[in-house]
């Protein structure tokens, strides 16, 4: 198996200005040194965990090339994708492919559909004809379970928001990326069609070898795509291993809470504890030497405030950057 580094996000940085003086600026460290790599041939899930303004979406956005770090790199194929020629730029285009969180903001209401579908073939060259064309369109919609007549022809609104991202999804099998970043992609269509999307992702890592990484602030969705996650809170990965052990025996204190935020299956059970923040911990915006989860930590130390902890293992292929877990 080849494990030629495909896409790299080295050490990524990103600061906002917020204000402050001409002398002196503030910023928000909204991502700080993340890093992980996802290899040529050798598809996976990477997922992305954590609350609203964690830094997840900034990730991507960076990872996509909206956003340039302040510090750090993305690397695709060993070379920084700012650093990269014409052609070079083309190609990441076509492998590192994204499908966002709201199922209609992306689309232009002033097309149809088709045109949604039609760009890529003919942006890549994928036909050498228009019946070429039109037979990789229905293939497409038929992979994801959508019937080519009821979806083209029609205009963004006249779609619901399930049918909306599995045309989406339709233009993925149309490229066929080696990368899917997907933000959020589900939280805004029905429970119902959530696990269709999701096997789709699933089929589309079997079939074509297709990597995604996976941003979802719901650790359901985590559990049921597996492969690798990342867990984020203010901009620092707090935990990372494979899924399951995670989702089994949570180490940093934050994860146990996102951990016990899942809901059970079972109508009859009810969450017994309620988790209580204090207001200050929930609207302040300064910044610690150390820990970035110290303000709501229940195990907090002296140590925690003044010292970053470093990424330690606590098992096989599961590591956490906690002091409670670190050789002092």
């Amino acid at each position: 198996m080849n494990r030629t580094p495909l896409l790299e996000a080295y050490s990524l940085t990103k600061y906002f200005p917020i204000g402050g003086t001409f002398f002196k600026k503030r910023y928000i460290r909204a991502v700080e040194d993340v890093s992980f790599t996802i290899y040529e041939d050798d598809p996976i899930v990477i997922n992305l965990a954590g609350e609203s303004g964690s830094g997840k979406t900034t990730i991507a956005n960076m990872i996509l090339g909206l956003i340039k770090p302040t510090k750090g790199e993305v690397r695709y194929r060993g070379r920084n994708i700012y650093k990269l020629s014409k052609g070079e730029w083309r190609n990441y285009r076509r492998d590192i492919q994204a499908v966002f969180q709201d199922p209609y903001g992306i689309y232009n209401p002033f097309y149809r559909i088709d045109r949604v579908l039609k760009i890529p073939i003919v942006k890549f060259k994928l036909a050498s004809s228009k019946s070429e064309e039109q037979k990789i369109i229905f293939n497409a919609l038929e992979a994801v379970g959508l019937r080519p007549k009821d979806v083209l022809g029609r205009y963004p609104h006249q779609l619901s928001g399930g049918e909306r991202q599995r045309v989406m999804l339709a233009r993925l099998h149309i490229v066929k990326p080696k990368v899917l970043v997907a933000d959020e992609p589900v939280s805004m269509i029905d429970a119902s069609l959530r696990s269709i999307f999701l096997n789709t992702l699933l089929e589309f890592k079997k079939q074509y070898g297709m990597s995604c990484l996976f941003i979802t602030h719901n650790l359901i969705h985590a559990e049921f795509l597996g492969g690798r996650l990342l867990i984020l809170y203010r901009g620092r990965i707090l935990e990372r291993g494979s899924v399951r052990s995670i989702i089994e025996k949570p180490a940093h204190p934050y994860t146990r809470i996102l951990i016990s935020s899942i809901p059970t299956s079972d109508p009859k059970k009810r969450w017994k504890e309620k988790l209580e923040l204090k207001t200050s911990e929930l609207t302040s915006s300064g910044e610690v030497d150390g820990c970035r989860f110290y303000g709501r930590c229940p195990y907090r130390m002296e140590v925690c405030a003044k010292k970053m902890p470093e990424m330690v293992p606590v098992e096989e292929d599961h590591q956490v950057a906690c002091h409670l877990y670190s050789k002092m």
